[in-house]
């Protein structure tokens, strides 16, 4: 009886867990095709994990609720940093970085993998 209480137990634990993950943690594809992964608790770091850059950090977002996150973004192409911002819509993520108080803004799609 209690082995079955502990696998019980285990795993409401485990389904806990992965409830509580953030929907904008994972794998994502870049728009250029690379793979990029999210990760972390509170601040979400965003690590290329394919092409030319893999291993770069080329950012860091903080939820601001309703999905959207805001941050900064780099370019790994000229390690320049730019505000940056992350709207999540179903396996969609549109990320943006910006200069001039967000004046100019270039952005991506990414999709889910």
């Amino acid at each position: 009886m209690f082995r079955k209480m502990n696998l019980a137990l285990a795993a409401t634990l485990i389904m806990a867990g992965a409830a509580c993950a953030d929907p904008i943690e994972g794998s994502w594809k870049t728009q250029s095709g690379e793979t990029a992964t999210i990760g972390g608790g509170g601040s979400f770091s965003i690590t290329l994990k394919t092409g030319k850059y893999a291993g770069k950090t080329i950012g860091s977002l903080k939820a601001t609720g309703d999905n959207k996150y805001a941050g900064n973004i780099t370019d790994p192409a000229n390690d320049k940093t730019y505000s940056g911002k992350a709207t999540l819509t179903g396996t969609t993520l549109k990320m943006s970085g910006c200069v001039l108080g967000g004046l100019i803004c270039k952005s991506q799609t990414w999709t889910r993998q």
